[in-house]
């Protein structure tokens, strides 16, 4: 099958990639490369360089490369950006998503994997959040991805597109053999900024806030590897092929761990410690955010296969060897 990954050359999207390559199926990336990094893919992978709302275009890749279904990668996913320019954040995440899918529906393309995100959900007062909940986002990051998901739903009441919506909890790790992984500018995500703080002995770790309702006082989420994700990915793609079918499913590990679990585990598997203060609360910042998977594992037979170690240890590799 030929897959068009938008926004492949982005983080999730490139270890997309190279899964969909080792799985036998040929990807054909699009990314703009504002965020993304072209030496991430595989020499062997065909690359556009270019906006999804091209609908020239995508057109062309349409018919030259002969596309069969679509994985959307592209978005802006920095939350505090959203809220300080929700025009950049409605005009990329959901305008320019629409314009896609009307050339994927001028083509016939009606096969669709949606990477959402659990803040759809926004606050939630449970210990574990499964699909049932009602989405109610904190920010227009998560506004653009719920309004996706609504698009998605009535392209697929109408025009018989066939998709899956999967909701990330917190993506991290790299590839075992260091050829990718987390290069984001400016970086948000703990892992890897934990991991900076021992390379870049002058960089500070900012915990924010340690008076949460959990164990040790700091948050707690749910993480989980690339490829595990990858793998999801790939199984939707199946199921909505096979079954003529579209869903939603959450994408987790099951299992939550403070923010000082993770720095402790980052100490552990690097033998260094970090260099890490406190800081105040963020504003919007839930106590926990750990996803229930039951849906996944039930309908996609969806596992994840690297655990916290496994994920931080891929990490640190990643990170060695892009020095500093």
């Amino acid at each position: 099958m030929n897959i068009l990954v938008t926004g492949g050359a982005g983080y999730i999207g490139s270890h997309m990639t190279r899964y969909l390559v080792k799985n036998g199926l040929r990807p054909v990336v699009l990314d703009n490369l504002v965020y993304g990094h072209r030496e991430s893919l595989p020499d062997s992978v065909k690359f556009y360089q270019g906006d999804i709302a091209d609908q020239r275009l995508v057109s062309k890749i349409i018919r030259r490369e002969k596309i069969q279904a679509v994985m959307h990668f592209s978005a802006y996913a920095y939350v505090g950006e959203s809220v300080e320019n929700p025009a950049k954040y409605y005009d990329n995440n959901f305008c320019k998503t629409a314009r896609l899918l009307e050339t994927l529906r001028e083509h016939s393309v009606k096969y669709f994997i949606f990477s959402s995100t659990c803040a759809t959900y926004g606050l939630q007062d449970v210990p574990k959040i499964n699909e049932q909940l009602p989405q109610n986002p904190i920010n227009p990051y998560g506004f653009t991805k719920l309004a996706v998901e609504r698009l998605l739903q009535d392209y697929s009441r109408a025009y018989g597109l066939q998709y899956a919506a999967l909701r990330y909890f917190n993506a991290a790790g790299a590839d075992e053999q260091g050829l990718s992984g987390e290069s984001h500018n400016p970086e948000t995500h703990l892992i890897p900024l934990a991991l900076q703080s021992i390379l870049r002995p002058r960089q500070q770790l900012k915990i924010f806030g340690a008076d949460y309702p959990t164990p040790d006082g700091t948050c707690v989420r749910d993480y989980v590897h690339v490829y595990d994700l990858a793998a999801a990915h790939l199984k939707a793609l199946d199921y909505i092929v096979q079954n003529q079918i579209s869903d939603c499913f959450n994408l987790g590990s099951e299992n939550g761990y403070s923010v000082k679990e993770i720095i402790q585990a980052c100490e552990k598997i690097s033998g260094q410690k970090t260099n890490w203060v406190s800081a105040p609360r963020r504003a919007g910042d839930p106590a926990y955010l750990v996803a229930d998977a039951a849906k996944a594992r039930k309908i996609l037979g969806w596992q994840t296969v690297y655990d916290l170690d496994k994920i931080i240890a891929t990490a640190w590799q990643w990170e060695q060897k892009r020095r500093y």
